[in-house]
């Protein structure tokens, strides 16, 4: 029998799975990956054909201490654009995870399109 956690784990990463089963990231048209604990929310950059990591993000740095709640998923998003812009990248895949595309993370996505990434 499995337990209730483990029951817990396999339904999130069937999940995932189903969301990133069509999603593919290219050196010019990298995913734009979140992920949210329970008290932190993280932004990456990543390039799925060489495996890289171009650029992360996230609530652990200095600039986003003070903000709380979708704040700091505005600032996160706005960021995370702006470094796309200086390694010349415009256009990503946006890769919400298991998370659905409500709150904190409707909120990265929307001040990422304003800060001018397209997806």
């Amino acid at each position: 029998m499995e337990s209730s956690l483990e029951k817990k784990k396999v339904s999130r990463k069937r999940r995932v799975y189903r969301t990133r089963k069509s999603l593919k990231g290219t050196s010019e048209k990298p995913r734009l990956s979140v992920f949210r604990s329970n008290r932190h929310l993280y932004a990456q950059l990543i390039d799925d054909e060489n495996c890289i990591t171009l650029a992360a993000y996230g609530t652990l740095a200095k600039e986003i201490k003070g903000k709380k709640g979708k704040q700091t998923a505005a600032a996160i998003g706005t960021k995370i654009a702006e470094i796309a812009k200086k390694k010349k990248i415009k256009n990503v895949v946006f890769d919400r995870g298991r998370f659905k595309y409500h709150g904190l993370i409707a909120e990265l996505a929307t001040a990422a399109r304003k800060a001018g990434l397209q997806f």
